[in-house]
C-alpha cells in the first residue's frame, strides 16, 4: 500500500486543490463562505463548477451527481454525464455553476411523512460548501441538502446544518460575553466509532433472514460465543487485515480520518474509529464508511452486517457519537484545562450541556430509537433505555461543591504505579469510563453511546445541537443584562447544576435498583421505540425545534410519521420471513428428519424386535412436539400479521406491532430454535450461529 499521506484525500476536491485551481480571489470567497457561513456568490459557483469539471475529468470521472441523504438512512445519487450536445453530431464536456448549485430529483418517491404527495414531485438538491466534493467510482459526487418544492427540508444534511447554526450562534453570545470577540463560529465536531460484524459470503447466502432482515430471525446459541472474551482486542485474522487495510486505503483517498481498528467484543464484530471533524463532515464520512465497508467486504467474499443485533445472545453494534464543541480558532469548549473549578467558561458550557440532556432526555431517547436498536439497548454494553450522564468523579465532586456552595479542594493527577521498576509512570485521566452511560464524559468531550450502528449521526447531533443552543440562548439573555457579569455568571452555573443534578448518575446503569431510582429521580424510562416516539412531536419539542428554526412544525411532525412507520414495516418484513423460512425451510427439514427416525426405530423393530428404541422414540416424540409447535405458532403470527387495523393511525398500529406481532414472532423464533437444538446437523437447512460466527 502507498504512504497514507500519498493516499489521503486523493479522490477530493479539497482545500488544498481549491488552492491550487482557483483563482485568488474565487478561493478567498468561497473560503469565507465555508469558514463564515455567509451565502454564497453565483459567480463563484461558476468558477468553482469548472475547476471541479477539469479535475474530475483528470482524476477519470465521467459522470457528476448530487449526493444527498434523504429519510431512508441511506444516501441517494442520480448521474449525469459531463457531455452536452453540438449541432455537428459531437458533444461538449460541459458543467457550470448552475449544475453545481442546484439539481432536482424526484421528491415524492422518497420518505416525506406526508410533506409530499405523489403528484407533488418536484424537489431540489443544493450544494453545501462546507463539505468537500469527491470522486467515487468514476463518478463527481457533490455533497448536497434536500429539501421540496415548497422548502420544507427532506434529508437529514438541511436540519444538521440549521443546527450548527443556530448552536453557533448561542454559543458566540457567550463567548461575546466572557470577553471573546475573536471567533467567529464556533461548531460541533464529532467522531464516531463505528462497530459492524463480517461474515462468509457464501454462508451469508444461506440464510434469507440475514439478506432479507439484516439481522438472524432464528439461531441457537452456540457451544461458544464471547464468554471467555477472548476476541475482543485479540489478534486480528489475516482475512479481516487484509479488509482492514483495503477499507483504511479507501477511506483515506476520501479525506476519511480512518484511525483506530480492532476486534470488538463478540466474535465476527469489528470496530473502525476516525478522528474527529466537524459534525456535517463527520455525518458525511461516517455515510460512505458504512457504504465502503459493505463494498470492501464484497471485494474479500465476506458481508458486512451493520444491524444493530445480527445475532440474539451475543453483543449488538453500536455507534458511539463523541460529541465537543470547537471554536474556529482552535479552542474545544468542553476541555476543563488543569483547573477546571477556575475555568468558568468551560463550565458554563458544561452546565448548558448538563440541562440540555437533562431538559430534552425525550428527545435524546427519541434520536436513537429504532427497531433494531431496540434489541440492543440495555446490555452488553449498551446503555439503557434511560437517558443519563456520566462525568467521573473529579468533575463530580466539583460539582457537588459548587451546588452546595462549598470549598472544592483540587486533585492532584495521580501517578500510576504498576509495581514494575522498568515500566513508565503516567497520570492518570480526570475520568474512569462507564460503559453502561448513555452519555458519558470522557476527559474533553461527551461520547453519546446510545446510538445504533446503522443509523446515521445526524439526527442524533441535530437534537444534541438544537438542545444545547436552546440552553445557551436562555443563559445569554440572563447574563448579557447583567450589571455584574461574573457573580452573574457563578449565579447561574450554581443554580443550573443544581436544577438538574437528576441527570447526573455515575454508577451501574444495568443494576435493577438504577431502574427505580431513576424513577424516584422523575427520568423517563422508555425502552421501547413505541415508547420513545410520541415525545418527538411533544408540544416542548415542537416549540423547541421551530424557536431554533431546526424543523417546522411539519418536519416535525413528518419525521416522527417517517420513524413510526419504519418500525412497523421492518417488523413486517421480519414477520414475513419467519412465516416464509418456517414453512419452507425448517419445517420441512424436521419433518424430514421426523421421518428418518421414524424409520430407523421400524427398522430396529423388524431386525432386532427384543431391542425397545428408546432413544429414537424420545428423539421422534420431541421432534414431533416441537415441529408441532413450530406449526400451530407460524400459523398464529400470520393471523396477528393480518389482524392489524390498516385503517388505525399510526400509533396504534406501531403499539400493536409492539404488543402482538414481536410476541408471535418470540413464540415462532423459540420453536424453531429448539428444533435446532434437536434437528440432525446434515438436515438443518441454514448455516448455524457457530458456522456464521466462525465463518472468516
Amino acid at each position: 500500500m502507498e504512504n497514507p499521506s500519498d493516499l489521503f484525500g486523493e479522490y477530493v476536491f479539497d482545500d488544498s486543490m481549491m488552492q491550487k485551481r482557483l483563482p485568488k480571489e474565487t478561493y478567498k470567497a468561497l473560503k469565507r463562505t465555508i469558514e463564515q457561513g455567509r451565502s454564497l456568490d453565483p459567480a463563484v459557483a461558476g468558477v468553482v463548477a469548472n475547476a471541479m469539471k477539469d479535475w474530475a475529468l483528470e482524476m477519470g470521472a465521467t459522470h457528476y451527481t448530487h449526493w444527498f441523504q434523504p429519510m431512508t438512512g441511506v444516501t441517494a445519487e442520480k448521474h449525469d454525464a459531463f457531455i452536452t450536445p453540438l449541432k455537428d453530431g459531437k458533444v461538449l464536456l460541459e458543467f457550470g455553476g448552475k449544475e453545481l448549485v442546484r439539481g432536482e430529483p424526484d421528491a415524492s418517491s422518497f420518505p416525506s411523512g406526508g410533506l409530499r404527495a405523489t403528484f407533488e414531485a418536484r424537489g431540489y438538491t443544493a450544494w453545501d460548501p462546507t463539505s468537500y466534493a469527491f470522486i467515487k467510482e468514476g463518478t463527481l459526487c457533490i455533497p448536497t441538502a434536500f429539501c421540496s418544492y415548497g422548502g420544507q427540508a427532506l434529508d437529514k444534511k438541511t436540519p444538521l446544518l440549521r443546527s450548527m447554526q443556530a448552536l453557533s450562534k448561542q454559543a458566540l453570545r457567550i463567548l461575546r460575553i466572557f470577553g471573546n470577540t475573536e471567533v467567529v463560529r464556533v461548531f460541533p465536531t464529532v467522531g464516531p466509532e463505528q462497530e459492524y460484524f463480517l461474515v462468509d459470503k457464501e454462508v451469508y447466502r444461506k440464510r434469507p433472514d440475514l439478506m432479507v432482515a439484516g439481522r438472524t430471525l432464528f439461531g441457537a446459541r452456540p457451544p461458544k460465543g464471547q464468554e471467555l472474551e477472548d476476541h475482543y482486542f485479540g489478534v486480528i485474522k489475516p482475512r479481516v487485515q487484509a479488509f482492514m487495510k483495503e477499507l483504511d486505503a479507501e477511506l483515506w483517498k476520501l479525506g476519511i480520518l480512518a484511525k483506530t481498528e480492532h476486534n470488538e467484543v463478540a466474535p465476527a464484530q469489528h470496530e473502525m474509529a476516525p478522528i474527529y471533524t466537524t459534525v456535517n463532515i463527520a455525518a458525511d464520512h461516517n455515510q460512505l464508511t458504512m457504504d465502503i465497508m459493505k463494498k470492501v467486504a464484497d471485494r474479500h467474499g465476506m458481508v458486512c452486517l451493520l444491524h444493530e443485533k445480527p445475532f440474539e445472545g451475543v453483543n449488538g453494534s453500536g455507534k458511539h457519537n463523541n460529541y465537543a464543541l470547537s471554536t474556529n480558532t482552535g479552542v474545544n469548549l468542553l476541555d476543563p484545562g488543569d483547573t477546571p473549578s477556575e475555568n468558568a467558561q468551560f463550565l458554563i458550557f458544561l452546565s448548558a450541556v448538563i440541562a440540555a440532556v437533562d431538559d430534552y432526555q425525550d428527545l435524546m431517547r427519541v434520536a436513537v430509537a429504532s427497531a433494531g436498536n431496540d434489541h440492543r439497548l440495555g446490555a452488553n454494553e449498551a446503555p439503557p433505555a434511560i437517558i443519563s450522564i456520566f462525568l467521573g468523579d473529579e468533575l463530580n465532586e466539583l460539582i457537588q461543591s459548587i451546588v452546595s456552595a462549598s470549598k472544592y479542594e483540587a486533585h492532584e493527577r495521580d501517578q500510576m504505579k504498576l509495581g514494575v521498576h522498568i515500566l513508565p509512570r503516567f497520570s492518570r485521566d480526570s475520568t474512569d469510563r462507564n460503559r453502561t452511560s448513555p452519555f458519558a464524559f470522557t476527559g474533553n468531550k461527551f461520547e453519546f453511546r446510545s446510538l445504533g450502528s446503522s443509523q446515521s449521526i445526524s439526527g442524533p447531533n441535530v437534537i444534541l445541537n438544537t438542545a444545547i443552543a436552546d440552553t445557551l440562548m436562555k443563559m445569554a439573555d440572563e447574563l448579557e443584562g447583567a450589571e455584574d457579569v461574573t457573580a452573574a455568571v457563578d449565579a447561574l452555573i450554581r443554580r443550573t447544576l443544581s436544577a438538574h443534578m437528576r441527570i447526573i448518575f455515575n454508577g451501574n446503569g444495568y443494576d435493577q435498583a438504577w431502574v427505580e431510582e431513576a424513577e424516584r429521580r422523575g427520568l423517563l424510562n422508555l425502552p421501547t421505540t413505541v415508547d420513545a416516539l410520541p415525545y418527538y412531536v411533544a408540544p416542548k419539542n415542537v416549540a423547541l425545534f421551530e424557536r431554533q428554526k431546526v424543523f417546522t412544525r411539519e418536519e416535525v411532525e413528518s419525521r416522527y410519521e417517517i420513524k413510526m412507520e419504519t418500525y412497523i414495516k421492518v417488523i413486517d418484513i421480519e414477520a414475513m420471513s419467519m412465516i416464509d423460512i418456517s414453512r419452507h425451510l425448517i419445517l420441512p427439514a424436521a419433518i424430514a428428519y421426523a421421518k428418518d427416525v421414524a424409520s430407523t426405530i421400524n427398522v430396529k423393530k423388524s431386525v432386532a424386535p427384543e431391542l425397545e428404541p428408546e432413544a429414537e422414540k424420545a428423539l421422534l416424540s420431541s421432534l414431533n412436539a416441537q415441529t408441532n409447535a413450530l406449526y400451530k405458532a407460524t400459523e398464529k403470527l400470520e393471523s396477528v400479521l393480518k389482524g392489524c387495523d390498516a385503517g388505525a393511525d399510526m400509533l396504534a398500529r406501531a403499539r400493536y406491532t409492539r404488543d402482538q406481532v414481536i410476541a408471535a414472532m418470540n413464540e415462532v423464533r423459540a420453536a424453531g430454535d429448539a428444533l435446532e437444538g434437536i434437528v440432525g446437523k446434515s438436515y438443518w437447512p441454514m448455516p448455524t450461529y457457530q458456522d456464521l460466527l466462525m465463518s472468516v
